[in-house]
């Protein structure tokens, strides 16, 4: 039976680089594979999924108003499985539908993404997908200091973490780094000595 997957972790834990290589993994079995990303995650440029290691392929982008589960049944319905990358981004209602998909379909839906932003709250889609999911799997990280991150630290242009914010704010290693709560709260400490933040 069909599941809905949820592979998450902080930033920089291959998230992207896993989504692809499970849709190769689909793919040299003769299986097609419906590769989706959330459209507000423009970093790549349109329809491209890429890792940081280089990996990259070409996906379907989805606007936050599409109805994913009309969508697969009218163009897509020959795809053995859905992967999807940035599912954060995600609605809650996006995630029922790929949910519906799987029970309807019985196929396998897998969705890669972060569990929480930069302020430590986490994303609806990802909530949603805590709530819904068959299987989650944390995919883990490595803060500076060697502990297990946690958190997705944002930089502003002076390299001064940002505690305060819109929720999405899109952008890569130059923008967010992973890091273990004790240090991102050091951080914060250390910042607000200084007047900072």
């Amino acid at each position: 039976m069909a599941k809905l997957y949820f592979k998450f972790g902080a930033m920089g834990c291959s998230k992207t680089a896993q989504a692809l290589i499970t849709k190769f993994n689909y793919e040299e079995r003769g299986m097609k594979v419906l590769l989706m990303k959330p459209a507000i995650d423009d970093r790549e440029g349109a329809s491209v999924v890429r890792s940081r290691i280089g990996l990259e392929a070409p996906c379907l982008m989805i606007p936050g108003d599409q109805d994913i589960y009309a969508l697969y049944r009218s163009e897509y319905s020959d795809r053995d499985v859905i992967i999807v990358d940035e599912c954060q981004f995600l609605t809650p209602e996006q995630v029922d539908q790929l949910g519906q998909i799987v029970l309807d379909m019985d196929i396998p839906v897998l969705c890669f993404g972060l569990r929480t932003d930069f302020a430590t709250h986490l994303f609806p889609g990802s909530r949603r997908l805590f709530e819904l999911a068959e299987s989650i799997t944390e995919i883990k990280s490595v803060c500076r200091c060697g502990a297990k991150a946690t958190v997705n630290a944002r930089f502003d242009d002076d390299g001064n973490i940002v505690y305060k914010g819109d929720q999405i704010c899109i952008g890569g290693n130059n923008r967010y780094e992973a890091m273990c709560r004790k240090c991102w709260e050091k951080r914060k400490k250390e910042q607000a000595e200084k007047g900072i933040g």
